[in-house]
């Protein structure tokens, strides 16, 4: 079901263009787990200046992980993490167990008017969903769509999420609509690339800047290309990945930004 997120007051100025910010959070945690960082993180996500934020792994609650941590927040990390700068949020809950359920996020400078989460998890335990968020820019004739994603493991299962995604945008997105589309998506073999561009016209900003998607895994000697931002009727300004330090501490992912041109 789709959920209205809160009003937010409606900025005086009309934006040409987001700077954009992925990043895999890892539920809060160091690589393996060892050390609980999340407000360390939020600290570093800040410093970006990012308008619209793509989380994904990111904790929803956990019973006993906030039981164990004396710096575990009171709020849902997404909440934690958009405190006082990024006053609209969405979440989209893919992983349910026991003691708590993480999934994907954004936070927004700018009102969130829709948001939609899809399931596209495939048999196994493996649980993935699309959150599809409506950003609607003042100023602005026609809304900004984003999808935050985060894919399978599996190849044959991307095979399918992928085109579950394109579905998606045909059939949630206006033709004209400016779509950024951002996460994690496995993709090592580079095979996304041609599924979206064929399926749903979208154009992965550092291939059309470097001529190769940025390698993201591990973030502390960064080999797989897993991490995106593919973009359709919109333009891409210096696409970057950030530097190892700090990231590489805060996440076994390395963040990508980029300036989307409107």
């Amino acid at each position: 079901m789709t959920q209205q997120p809160p009003a937010t007051p409606v900025m005086q100025y009309t934006p040409t263009s987001l700077k954009v910010m992925t990043v895999n959070t890892h539920k809060g945690f160091t690589a393996l787990n060892r050390k609980f960082i999340l407000p360390e993180l939020r600290d570093a996500v800040r410093t970006v200046g990012a308008d619209v934020v793509f989380l994904q792994e990111v904790q929803g609650t956990h019973e006993r992980h906030a039981r164990l941590h004396d710096n575990w927040p009171d709020t849902p990390h997404y909440e934690f993490l958009a405190e006082t700068m990024w006053p609209q949020f969405a979440y989209g809950r893919n992983a349910v167990y026991p003691k708590g359920h993480h999934g994907n996020a954004v936070l927004s400078k700018f009102p969130i008017v829709d948001f939609q989460n899809h399931d596209v998890s495939i048999a196994g335990p493996e649980k993935r969903g699309l959150l599809h968020c409506v950003l609607r820019l003042p100023g602005r004739a026609s809304d900004v769509h984003v999808i935050c994603a985060h894919l399978g493991l599996a190849e044959g299962h991307r095979q399918q999420q992928l085109e579950l995604l394109c579905h998606i945008v045909r059939d949630e997105v206006p033709a004209d609509a400016a779509l950024i589309v951002a996460g994690d998506f496995n993709d090592w073999r580079g095979r996304a690339h041609d599924v979206l561009a064929e399926g749903a016209s979208l154009r992965e900003v550092f291939v059309q800047a470097h001529g190769s998607a940025a390698r993201t895994f591990p973030s502390r000697f960064p080999l797989l290309p897993l991490d995106r931002i593919y973009v359709r009727n919109a333009g891409s300004h210096a696409p970057v990945v950030l530097p190892r330090k700090p990231w590489s501490h805060l996440s076994d992912h390395a963040p990508l930004v980029a300036d989307i041109e409107l």
